[in-house]
């Protein structure tokens, strides 16, 4: 749509009914640390803990007020969208239903029905409730809302532009954002890039759901094999077609941020005030500190938008675990070292007085042991290269396990699971399994009609998916078979059979 016409749209846009100016705060101990002036737009504080009513009531009152008499409306979605939507019905005396998969937890499904939205349970992931909305919709002539690819969405989303450009009239190097589908950061670049197109807009993606980075590598929409869940407030696997359009020519970078890097931030906006922001909130943060960096720069206005606080609690203790490495203060290290008299106390005298943050011993054989152990540093990873410089100059074999996924997901917990003799043909592969009643169960038992398990390893971090670590024994002649089984799954998996991780400590 013309520039002009979509700066009307936000300058007119109907939020406030519902939404709040969010607070532009600033974040002293992180500024201080990156020597820039960082500051935290709060959607978080809105009243559905996101961004998304901006939107989502902006849409539905243009609908109404073109249509008076419409029906109700509809919308798909297991998360800020379905809350957005449910509570601008309700603002606006409309019927509502929200379609959700049947894995959706009971918290999300009671905060919509909370808003006097009437809740559809279908299908087990997104795409078979969003088929079933849009069947629904045409069945009971409902309007259907979509969660960012719609211009009056992206326009409620720019109204946040809007305030930020007030409420700091100053400079501003650039502004971070988180990207899904596009919605909020089309909305931000549509508005920016008209009033103020000095301003950097900087969009901010999870490296394992990058779908507007390969869109922008290829010149095109392009839609991903699979996308991270961790993240899940951004785990779009295609970039929405009208935000891209709004999108490719007003952005100025994508950057891409690790699920640890991701963690590191939630934890810096806690240290700075005091409050928890989701995955999703967070990445904008992430992008940031990398983007400073990655360009060295120093004295600049930058600003980042936590989009979102919808946080499963149980999910703290994976951010926890992994946002000492995503800020460089720790590091996991395998070394092998002599099974003989001293050698152990050797090793820790040459960890000197660190702060050891784990350490799970096992004898290997009657000449050496493996040691898996957390190290704190002080000083980033290259204190963490310096260590294993000492140690391999010692003699001492090292791996540096502070990047595999496998170890810090799960051999972490398992050190000491070696099976000895007896365990042959065994492959390793990590799942990611829905966590719904009844899918694990079917398909242990569709392997265990054929395939021997000979190594399993389970976590649930709060998310709406379990992480599995499993070993198959499978013949040679039986591999051709057991991979055609594999690619008929309808979730991710990695097979992890070469990972040292797994060599070192559990093979």
């Amino acid at each position: 749509m013309p520039v002009p016409d979509f700066l009307e749209k936000v300058l007119t846009a109907r939020v406030y009914d519902v939404a709040i100016e969010s607070p532009l705060d600033a974040m002293p101990l992180i500024s201080k640390r990156l020597n820039n002036q960082v500051l935290l737009k709060r959607e978080d504080l809105q009243q559905v803990f996101s961004f998304k009513l901006r939107g989502a009531f902006n849409k539905v009152f243009q609908v109404v007020r073109k249509n008076p008499d419409i029906k109700g409306v509809i919308a798909a979605s297991a998360g800020n969208h379905a809350q957005g939507v449910a509570l601008a019905a309700s603002k606006l005396k409309i019927q509502a239903i929200i379609v959700m998969p049947k894995t959706t937890p009971a918290i999300k499904v009671n905060a919509v029905r909370s808003h006097g939205a009437r809740v559809v349970l279908h299908g087990e992931n997104f795409d078979e409730a969003y088929q079933h909305s849009r069947e629904l919709a045409e069945q009971e002539k409902l309007q259907f809302i979509h969660p960012y690819d719609d211009i009056d969405v992206m326009a409620g989303q720019g109204t946040i532009a809007h305030e930020i450009i007030r409420q700091y009239p100053d400079d501003i190097e650039a502004i971070f954002v988180p990207v899904g589908g596009g919605g909020l950061l089309g909305g931000i670049a549509g508005f920016l890039k008209t009033v103020k197109p000095s301003i950097k807009v900087i969009g901010v993606e999870p490296e394992d759901a990058a779908c507007l980075a390969a869109a922008m590598k290829a010149r095109r929409r392009v839609t991903l094999k699979e996308v991270g869940i961790f993240a899940d407030g951004v785990a779009v696997r295609q970039i929405g077609q009208l935000t891209y359009k709004m999108i490719r020519d007003r952005v100025d970078e994508v950057i891409t941020v690790s699920t640890d890097q991701i963690c590191a931030a939630i934890k810096d906006t806690y240290d700075d005030t005091r409050s928890i922001c989701e995955p999703a909130g967070s990445i904008s943060l992430a992008g940031l500190k990398k983007y400073v960096a990655e360009h060295g720069i120093e004295g600049k206005t930058l600003i980042a938008i936590n989009s979102g606080a919808n946080m499963n609690f149980d999910r703290l203790r994976h951010v926890s675990e992994r946002a000492e490495i995503g800020e460089q203060r720790e590091a996991l290290l395998a070394v092998e070292i002599p099974e003989q008299p001293g050698s152990f106390k050797q090793f820790c005298q040459l960890i000197g007085k660190r702060q050891i943050t784990e350490f799970n011993y096992r004898y290997s054989d009657s000449t050496r042991a493996r040691v898996f152990a957390g190290i704190q540093l002080t000083d980033g990873f290259a204190e963490k290269d310096r260590i294993i410089e000492t140690l391999v100059q010692k003699n001492y074999v090292v791996e540096d396990m502070t990047d595999n996924e496998v170890a810090k997901l799960h051999t972490r917990y398992m050190v000491g699971g070696c099976p000895g003799k007896g365990v042959d043909n065994e492959l390793l592969y990590r799942f990611q399994f829905p966590e719904k009643p009844g899918a694990l169960l079917q398909f242990l038992s569709r392997v265990g009609k054929r395939w021997n398990i000979s190594l399993f390893h389970y976590r649930n971090h709060g998310a709406d998916y379990g992480r599995i670590l499993m070993g198959i024994q499978v013949d040679k002649k039986d591999l051709k078979v057991f991979r055609q089984f594999l690619r008929e799954l309808d979730f991710p998996y990695w097979e992890e059979t070469d990972n040292s991780a797994y060599q070192l400590f559990l093979r």
